[in-house]
């Protein structure tokens, strides 16, 4: 039997509130309520809350089948310009690690860092350099979660698809994370065929094995953007930027790729990701 692609929302949206949602030990219950099997843990502000917290949100994710993944705080910086930031950064993935075993995440997603200041080259270079000590970290410590890097949707962030795929070749435990509507926003818009998707299936199958391409983890939301690239998040009521998911749909189905998706639109994630389901699954359907 083929695998079946997982769909949920990063973080708790605004119908969870609604519906007197407090903790997010009651998200993964709320995330089965609304049909769906994934969810996104959001600590892009840094790690708050206590260790027997996180155990007690994996085992609520085991109690309702929701699969679980971390991203982890957004002040790392795989290509800081001082050595201290980038060391500092392997310790905050080492507490994500920490934080993702106890959640039962299979992913924690990374951004790869600024390269405003520099060159791409050089902050290649230093993001290598900070990612050859995480490869090490999470090896000495045992840790299974795989370190997601994720594409990035501002010009001047480091974070290409090519650049992303480059840098999950360092080690095992590195693998992309997908984000189409960063990959969207930071080159105006150019998914709108089921080709268009499909060509970043390929391609990261090309580069790293057919395995990445078919169990991908990924971040889909319309964003707006300018020349310079992402702006800000939006819901899918938007019809002006995109992406659209629809033929996303297609290509999944047409490729037989099983991605878990998880959606960050701007408050309504969890409804947008029902949407994403229900059209994925009447697609497969067919």
């Amino acid at each position: 039997m083929s695998k079946i692609a997982k769909f949920g929302p990063g973080g708790n949206c605004d119908a969870f509130r609604a519906a007197g949602g407090k903790s997010t030990l009651q998200a993964p219950g709320f995330v089965k309520s609304m049909g769906l099997d994934a969810y996104e843990y959001e600590a892009g502000n840094g790690i708050s809350g206590s260790l027997e917290l996180f155990a007690a949100i994996g085992r609520k994710a085991v109690e309702h089948g929701v699969a679980m993944s971390f991203h982890t705080p957004y002040f790392i910086s795989l290509s800081s310009t001082e050595k201290e930031k980038r060391d500092k950064s392997i310790e905050y993935i080492r507490q994500s690690a920490e934080v993702s075993a106890l959640l039962g995440a299979k992913t924690m997603v990374v951004h790869c860092g600024s390269c405003a200041k520099i060159s791409r080259e050089t902050a290649m270079d230093y993001a290598r350099e900070t990612l050859e000590g995480v490869a090490l970290m999470m090896q000495e410590n045992g840790f299974k979660t795989i370190v997601g890097i994720e594409t990035m949707g501002k010009v001047n962030q480091l974070g290409t698809l090519d650049e992303v795929l480059e840098l999950c070749k360092i080690s095992p435990a590195f693998a992309p994370v997908v984000d189409f509507g960063h990959l969207n926003a930071r080159d105006r818009g150019v998914f709108y065929t089921a080709d268009d998707y499909k060509r970043v299936f390929d391609r990261i199958a090309s580069e790293l094995g057919s395995n990445y391409a078919e169990d991908l983890h990924c971040h889909f939301s319309k964003i707006m953007f300018t020349e310079m690239g992402e702006k800000k998040h939006l819901t899918f009521e938007d019809d002006v930027y995109g992406p659209n998911f629809e033929p996303l749909a297609e290509a999944m189905v047409s490729l037989g790729v099983a991605p878990t998706i998880i959606c960050e639109s701007a408050g309504t994630q969890s409804h947008d990701a029902a949407y994403m389901k229900l059209t994925y699954e009447q697609l497969r359907q067919k």
